[in-house]
């Protein structure tokens, strides 16, 4: 059975927007277009090398485009697609609960392991 067969949709929304960077990469590009710097700059925290590659694989799933200008010296930017919108919308209420509980998760985050 594939990922994409499972019962959960949660799990096939993860398959494409899972881990730490890609959610913040979409919510960044809400604003519209951005270039590559834009979002390094924005993107606190994250490498060069893992930039490209999530950026490269929201592309591939059709959630954000990369539009390349061709021209010298080299221009391109990153839009969030329709569909990437649809899930980008999916997200907002997860970051309403982060800011709502950003106090009592910092909290729990400094309490030792019991």
């Amino acid at each position: 059975m594939s990922s994409i067969e499972k019962d959960c949709g949660l799990e096939v929304a993860l398959s494409v927007v899972g881990g730490k960077w890609k959610p913040i990469v979409l919510f960044h590009l809400n604003g519209g277009p951005r270039r590559y710097g834009e979002l390094k700059r924005l993107v606190t925290g994250i490498s060069e090398k893992v930039l490209i590659q999530q950026l490269r694989e929201l592309a591939r799933d059709g959630i954000i485009q990369r539009r390349d200008y061709q021209e010298v010296p080299p221009r391109v930017d990153y839009e969030i697609t329709e569909f990437g919108q649809s899930l980008s919308a999916a997200l907002v209420p997860l970051c309403d609960w982060g800011t709502a509980n950003r106090a009592r998760v910092q909290e729990l985050l400094r309490a030792p392991l019991a």
